[in-house]
């Protein structure tokens, strides 16, 4: 492509090139904070291995209702409300952590407190409890 006509194209169209540049620029962002992270993503079949080979904790950070609704087996409840990590996870501190929510976004948060309060190996569950189902896994309504 000629330069000239690329100058002129920025000129007619300043707002889509800016708006291109600002997606860009956030995308690099979010990507570079993904990789520094120390919190990891898995899918639901990795979370499965986690569970039965390094026998990883799960934790649960839905409402109450949702939790009595359906959650993964032996999945610990600590709804997002509540802000504070509960004293109840610290002896978890040593082994893999999983947390998850609905779809996999709020849990980040808790993921990333986590990490900062000592956790070892914590990972948030790519797409919460929807992908869960999706992968056809079971829930459980005990408790």
């Amino acid at each position: 492509m000629d330069p000239d006509q690329l100058i002129e194209f920025t000129r007619n169209h300043l707002l889509l090139v800016l708006a291109f540049f600002a997606i860009l620029a956030m995308l690099i962002v979010s990507e570079i904070q993904q990789r520094l992270s120390r919190v990891k993503e898995v899918s639901p079949s990795e979370a499965t291995r986690l569970l039965n080979h390094e026998q990883a904790t799960l934790v649960d950070m839905r409402t109450d209702k949702d939790y009595r609704e359906g959650h993964i087996l032996n999945a610990i409840n600590v709804p997002a409300s509540n802000g504070e990590v509960p004293a109840a996870l610290d002896k978890h501190r040593k082994r893999p952590v999983i947390v998850y929510c609905q779809r996999g976004q709020r849990s980040k948060a808790l993921c990333n407190k986590l990490s900062k309060q000592g956790f070892e190996s914590v990972y948030n569950l790519q797409g919460g409890v929807m992908a869960w189902q999706k992968a056809e896994l079971p829930l459980t309504k005990n408790r």
